[in-house]
């Protein structure tokens, strides 16, 4: 029972481990992720789910892919690559709401899929500039939904969290265990 991940994503990774699940072999899907016009936050995280899920070929295997969105309201918020999208995204969570979305799909070697999509809401506490500034010069908001990662530095500003805390990190463990078993494949 081979299992592909469609991630490069090493915290995707090390999520598994936890659930004793190492992947045979890592195939980061490489497809265009800029939401569509007026494109919610779940049919994205679905959409862009799905389709790191198809493109990737490996006959006979079990293929695992995610994605993570972070939004406020209707609005998608980007993977911050630069220091200005990171400052925007983390002056919009400052003292507010928001939520995080993981969508996982996995398809089994005779074909099926299976999916679900976990719905987190984390609320930030309120950040001075002082505090944006030092989360930015640490780097670790590069690349990542939101500007933020929740499992660093961040997570001495989240107030509170409602939900699977592994979702918010990049994969929710207790849905991608259920799409693993339910498909056959067996967990340690």
């Amino acid at each position: 029972m081979r299992l592909v991940l469609a991630s490069a994503s090493p915290r995707r990774l090390a999520l598994l481990a936890q659930i004793g699940v190492v992947p045979d072999q890592i195939l980061p899907a490489d497809i265009d992720e800029t939401p569509q016009r007026d494109e919610l936050p779940r049919p994205y995280a679905q959409r862009i789910a799905r389709a790191k899920n198809a493109t990737i070929v490996a006959e006979g295997a079990y293929v695992l892919a995610a994605d993570t969105v972070v939004a406020v309201g209707r609005r998608i918020l980007p993977k911050a690559e630069t220091v200005e999208q990171a400052r925007k995204c983390l002056d919009l969570l400052s003292g507010r709401r928001h939520h995080v979305l993981t969508s996982v799909v996995l398809r089994a070697p005779d074909g099926r899929i299976a999916e679900r999509v976990n719905d987190t809401a984390v609320i930030f506490n309120r950040l001075t500039p002082d505090q944006i500034d030092a989360y930015i010069a640490c780097g670790e908001w590069q690349g990542k939904a939101g500007g933020y990662a929740i499992q660093g530095h961040a997570a001495a500003y989240i107030r509170q969290i409602d939900g699977s805390y592994s979702s918010v990190v990049g994969l929710p463990l207790f849905e991608t265990a259920q799409l693993l078993r339910g498909l056959g494949y067996r967990l340690t």
